[in-house]
């Protein structure tokens, strides 16, 4: 077995690799933007074949959803361009290829949590190429596998955890952070995902095909900050708001709990709960 990880400098990648390095330790090529633009066809085929991997694990991706409304083609050529580069490789040179999606892929009006089969209505730029990506990879390498997620968060990068902590440390307590109450989804440790990951490319058969992935439970925003604050020990308050209240460039899933079952029953994998994982994040953090 020979990896290849792609976008390893992000939350995910960065936590793959330390789960990699202690389970497989030895076998995997990490590159990022400085290394290897997946926007180019060429470089990716010959990387790839250079490299004689085995697996691909797709972490890189444009994730700015805000900005993407404006940035269009940028985000394209990441969630979009970028993976038709790798499938057509992973296709030409027989390597097994797992993609990292999104619940954003759903537009949010279901009262259940979302399955692989259900529907998928993306209503952001962010959303809408994700979707495509999904759809250009299945389409050229069938084979691979796709794993949807949401709420990622890590001791890396940006994300909402250092987000609430830095803030609730500039307001020292003088005034609450407003937080959305009516958007739920379910907040997913980024170590959680990397094991996950690895549990994958280690099982004995390789299924094919959609599945998701987030930690058990389900939360808003606010929910979420609340625990936050609470497991860290802040003495900022958290008030809700309505998404009517705080408007953002892009609109976001009102409702993306995913339906984690498939992953579970084909790999085995066991799943904490939301509370428990960030307490162990933010151990880690401290």
């Amino acid at each position: 077995m020979k990896i290849l990880v792609t976008g390893a400098k992000g939350q995910l990648g960065t936590e793959l690799r330390n789960v990699l390095e202690e389970q497989l330790p030895g076998i995997t090529d990490y590159t990022d933007v400085d290394t290897l633009d997946l926007r180019n066809a060429q470089e990716v085929a010959r990387y790839v074949e250079r490299g004689d991997f085995t697996h691909i694990v797709n972490c890189a991706a444009y994730t700015a959803v805000d900005r993407a409304e404006d940035e269009k083609a940028e985000c394209s050529a990441l969630n979009v361009d970028a993976v038709r580069n790798l499938a057509m490789a992973a296709d030409s040179f027989g390597v097994k290829l797992l993609h990292i999606s999104t619940d954003y892929v759903f537009d949010g009006r279901a009262c259940r949590p979302y399955r692989e089969s259900d529907k998928v209505n993306p209503v952001s730029q962010y959303g809408t190429t994700k979707r495509k990506g999904e759809t250009q990879l299945l389409a050229i390498a069938p084979d691979s596998v796709i794993i949807r997620s949401a709420w990622l968060y890590s001791p890396y990068g940006h994300n909402f955890v250092k987000t609430m902590l830095s803030l609730a440390d500039k307001l020292s307590g003088r005034e609450p952070l407003r937080v959305v109450c009516d958007q739920i989804g379910t907040p997913t440790y980024s170590l959680d995902l990397a094991k996950a990951i690895v549990t994958v490319l280690k099982a004995r058969q390789w299924v094919p095909g959609i599945f998701h992935f987030t930690d058990e439970g389900a939360a808003s925003w606010y929910d979420f900050a609340c625990a936050i604050m609470r497991i860290a020990g802040k003495q900022c308050k958290v008030k809700p708001i309505l998404t009517e209240d705080y408007p953002t460039a892009a609109t976001r899933p009102c409702y993306s709990v995913l339906d984690r079952s498939r992953i579970k029953a084909t790999y085995g994998i066991e799943i904490p709960h939301w509370e428990e994982s960030l307490q162990h994040c933010l151990s880690r953090m401290k």
